[in-house]
């Protein structure tokens, strides 16, 4: 008889926790996934899957105004809200039965409902009894984080509310300046609202190369949004016309929508980690090692709620690794170094690697090679939109350390770019590709000169 009524027990069928259930599952384990909400988790039911498609939705009033000047007459193109919500929602759907059927198909059990941990072996699905396990992961992710002392606060909006508005506002303020906040403000503003988007720092995109920042936030100021830099709310009022944002700055501006996206914390609240002694973090993420375990021999985390690199890809290699480590006796563990990234704004963002600032703190020499231009397609069309591209290379080695990417198609070309630099490629190796033409990514191998910036000499 088995000493435990499950191998293994995982809290959360998000994209992490469903890629580790399903490959212990294979293996003959005898798994329990429990999940509160839909199946799914962020990326699928309210995170990159829907936002990109919003994405895809807002881009057509740019991709009608290019294409007049190619010739096509593009009159009373109209945007119907309610019914791409239903397409969306349809979508939507469709892949978290996508998500249920591999889970099944692969023998787990799903479970719907609340998991606390009652202690290092038993967890309890709420209102459905406590089980015995063997091991445990946490694979919770994250949600929104909402200043909750804020005056007003309950009538603004986070990312999970802005699937689903009823209408399609008019005018709108996005408090934040992260890729969520940045993605958000660029989509309505494509669907043709007003768009004010509000941050407290001196740019957006914090963490991202310095070059990158500035380009989005000029392309943005291009398209018609508001970025108001350095304040922050102070209050949010209701009025008969619609939201007063109430700015620290002694501003205000009014709405119909004001969303907050200032980030997302770990979703730990109510899961019993106390219980079976799970450290946390300052911030609240479940603390591990490499190998994705906690401080508790048989408890694991993967994915947002652990806060190391909070992508899905990320999230799916750390789950899978856990599956190879503990079912598969194959000692895995995810390499956080060099994850490429993208930002669906308008237009798109593609990185990986260090940017020119953090390449300077860890090298001290780097060569930078950046260039800005029109691309083909819309300098055609007499649209202003510019393109960066910058690479960042270890002086010494000539190491390519950083790509960074502004443009049409970013997301696609720094997927590619990631393998070379993965392997370790040098600047010399990647000149020697030989262009693809006409093409925006010949840009990227045919970067020659040194750029320097303002005000450093040629031995910095």
């Amino acid at each position: 008889m088995a000493k435990y009524d499950y191998d293994l027990f995982v809290i959360g069928a998000g994209s992490g926790g469903v890629r580790a259930a399903r490959l212990a599952a294979l293996s003959g384990a005898r798994v329990l996934v429990a999940e509160e909400h839909r199946v799914g988790g962020t990326c699928v039911i309210r995170g990159c899957v829907p936002k990109k498609l919003m994405v895809y939705a807002s881009e057509y009033a740019h991709s009608f105004e290019i294409a007049k000047g190619y010739g096509w007459t593009v009159e009373n193109a109209t945007f119907d809200w309610t019914e791409f919500l239903k397409a969306k929602d349809k979508e939507i759907a469709r892949l978290s039965g996508i998500y249920v059927r591999n889970l099944e198909n692969a023998g787990a059990e799903l479970v719907h409902g609340k998991a606390r941990i009652l202690d290092a072996h038993t967890v309890e699905v709420v209102g459905r009894g406590a089980v015995s396990v063997d091991k445990i992961l946490i694979a919770t992710g994250g949600r929104p984080w909402m200043p909750k002392e804020l005056p007003g606060v309950e009538h603004a909006i986070s990312s999970n509310e802005a699937f689903h508005l009823t209408e399609l506002p008019k005018r709108v303020v996005v408090a934040g300046g992260g890729y969520i906040a940045v993605e958000f403000a660029c989509i309505y503003a494509g669907l043709g609202a007003e768009v004010h988007l509000v941050h407290r720092g001196p740019n957006i995109l914090r963490g991202f190369d310095d070059d990158i920042r500035t380009h989005v936030a000029e392309e943005m100021g291009r398209r018609g949004i508001k970025v108001i830099l350095s304040t922050q709310h102070t209050a949010i009022e209701k009025t008969e016309t619609g939201l007063v944002s109430r700015l620290a700055n002694g501003h205000f501006c009014e709405s119909d929508v004001v969303m907050f996206a200032l980030g997302r914390e770990p979703y730990v609240e109510g899961l019993g980690l106390e219980a079976a002694g799970v450290k946390l973090d300052e911030r609240g993420a479940v603390m591990v090692d490499e190998y994705s375990r906690t401080n508790v021999a048989n408890i694991w985390a993967v994915g947002d709620v652990t806060d190391r690199i909070n992508l899905t890809p990320v999230a799916i290699r750390e789950g899978h690794a856990f599956a190879d480590t503990e079912f598969y006796g194959k000692p895995t563990s995810f390499d956080h170094e060099m994850v490429a990234s993208a930002v669906f704004s308008q237009p798109p963002v593609g990185t990986v690697g260090l940017s020119e600032a953090d390449a300077r703190h860890k090298y001290g020499k780097v060569d930078i090679y950046m260039t800005r231009f029109r691309p083909m397609k819309t300098a055609f069309a007499n649209d202003d939109e510019r393109c960066l591209m910058k690479l960042v290379v270890e002086a010494e080695g000539q190491r390519v350390v950083g790509c960074h990417i502004v443009g049409p198609d970013s997301g696609e070309m720094i997927q590619m770019a990631a393998i070379a630099m993965k392997m370790g490629v040098t600047k010399q190796q990647w000149d020697s590709t030989c262009a693809v033409h006409p093409t925006l990514a010949e840009e990227l191998v045919t970067m020659r000169e040194k750029h320097v910036p303002q005000g450093l000499g040629q031995a910095a």
